[in-house]
C-alpha cells in the first residue's frame, strides 16, 4: 500500500479542520527530526530534511544548522487528509524553555517525543508540566525505536510514573532495536509495516495482525476500551452490558479524553528510518483539538481594561496574541500571532 501525499488545494479549510499544534521534547530525542517527516509525508516538502546535512526547514538558523539543534522556534503550515496543521518545532535545550513555554501559549495541541532509549529525561518534565500548565492536550511520540537499547514498555511506564500522565497506548510496536519494522494500531486491531526496499517509508502495508501479536493486541484493546470508558460516561453503561463498540464511538470517546486531558494517545516509530510516522498523523486528525472544540478565549480590552470573551468567528471583533517577533534577512521583522477571532488586514 503506498502513503497518499495529500496536498490540498484549497487553503481556506473549515475551523474543525485546523490543528494548531506544536512538538516539544527533550534535546535530542528527535523533535525536529520528527517535524521533518511531517513535512515530508504532509507533501509540505518533497525532500527529507536532514539535521546533520543542516537542510532542515524548521532549523533556518545558521546557529542551529551548525550545531544540529533548535534553538527558537519555527512555525510552518501543511494539510493532510483535507487538514491544516499549523506546527510550532520548538527547542529541547533546557537554555531556550522560555521559547517552548510562549510558544506553548498558542498552542491547541501537542506532540511530545520521547526517546526510546532514554526515556523520560530532565527537559522531558520540564515541558510536560508547561504544557499541564497551559492544559494543552497531548499526543505521545515514542520515538528512535530502532535504537540499541530501546525499549517502549520501560518509557511508558516512566511516563505513567514520573508523569502522572495516563496513557492510551494506540500504537504498539512490532520489534524494537533492529527489529522494529512496523505498529500494531489497537484500535483497529491491524498491522503496519513498512518493507525494508522503501527508505524513504512512503510504502507501507496494512495486513493482518501475526499469530505472535494477537494475544497482545486483543489484551491492548481490551485495555484502551476499558480507559475509554471509564473517562467517557456515556460509553460506561454499553461497557457494563458487555456490548460491542463502534471504531468510531472509541475514536470519539478517545479524542473526548485527549482534549479534556485525561487521556494521552501514545503512538511509536522511528523518525530517522521513516517509520510509524503516518499513523502518528492520523492521530492528530482524530484526537487533537480544533479551534472549535476548546473554550473561547478570554482576555482584556486593551481600551476599557475589561475582561471580554472572544469566540473563535471570523466576525467577532479581532483578538490576537504575538508570540514571536523573527528578524529576516530579506524583509525585515517578522510577528508571529496567533489569532483567536476576527480578520487581520494589512494597511
Amino acid at each position: 500500500m503506498s502513503q497518499q501525499i495529500d496536498v490540498t488545494k484549497d487553503r481556506d479549510v473549515p475551523m474543525e479542520k485546523i490543528r494548531n499544534i506544536g512538538v516539544i521534547a527533550h534535546i535530542d530525542a528527535g523533535k525536529t527530526t520528527t517535524t521533518e517527516r511531517i513535512l515530508f509525508y504532509t507533501g509540505r516538502t518533497y525532500k527529507i530534511g536532514d539535521i546533520d546535512e543542516g537542510t532542515t526547514v524548521t532549523d533556518w538558523m545558521e546557529q542551529e544548522r551548525e550545531r544540529g539543534i533548535t534553538i527558537v522556534s519555527a512555525a510552518v503550515t501543511a494539510f493532510w487528509k483535507e487538514h491544516r496543521f499549523n506546527i510550532i518545532d520548538t527547542p529541547g535545550h533546557v537554555d531556550f524553555t522560555a521559547e517552548v513555554e510562549r510558544s506553548l501559549r498558542v498552542l491547541d495541541g501537542a506532540i511530545m517525543v520521547f526517546d526510546a532509549q532514554e526515556g523520560v529525561q530532565a527537559q522531558s518534565e520540564t515541558v510536560w508540566h508547561q504544557a499541564d500548565r497551559y492544559g494543552v492536550p497531548r499526543l505521545v511520540f515514542v520515538n528512535k525505536m530502532d535504537k540499541l537499547g530501546a525499549d517502549f514498555d520501560n518509557t511508558l511506564e516512566e511516563i505513567k510514573g514520573r508523569l502522572a500522565a495516563k496513557s492510551a497506548v494506540v500504537a504498539y510496536p512490532v520489534g524494537q532495536e533492529d527489529e522494529f519494522r512496523g505498529v500494531i494500531l489497537v484500535l483497529e486491531q491491524k498491522m503496519v509495516i513498512w518493507p525494508k526496499d522503501d527508505p524513504t517509508g512512503t510504502k507501507f502495508e496494512v495486513k493482518e495482525i501475526d499469530d505472535e501479536y494477537r494475544e497482545k493486541a486483543q489484551e491492548l484493546r481490551s485495555r484502551l476500551i476499558e480507559d475509554i470508558c471509564t473517562e467517557e460516561e456515556s460509553l460506561m453503561n454499553k461497557f457494563l452490558e458487555d456490548q460491542e463498540f463502534t471504531l468510531e464511538e472509541l475514536k470519539q470517546g478517545l479524542r473526548k479524553a485527549c482534549i479534556n486531558n485525561k487521556l494521552v494517545p501514545i503512538y511509536c516509530g522511528t523518525s530517522l528510518r521513516n517509520k510509524g510516522v503516518q499513523p502518528l498523523l492520523d492521530g492528530v486528525v482524530d484526537y487533537l483539538p480544533s479551534p472549535l472544540d476548546l473554550p473561547p478565549m478570554k482576555g482584556t480590552n486593551p481600551d476599557t481594561g475589561d475582561e471580554e470573551i472572544r469566540e473563535p468567528e471570523k466576525g467577532a471583533p479581532f483578538s490576537a496574541l504575538l508570540f514571536k517577533i523573527q528578524t529576516d534577512p530579506h524583509v525585515g521583522k517578522l510577528a508571529y500571532l496567533r489569532i483567536y477571532s476576527g480578520t487581520l488586514t494589512s494597511s
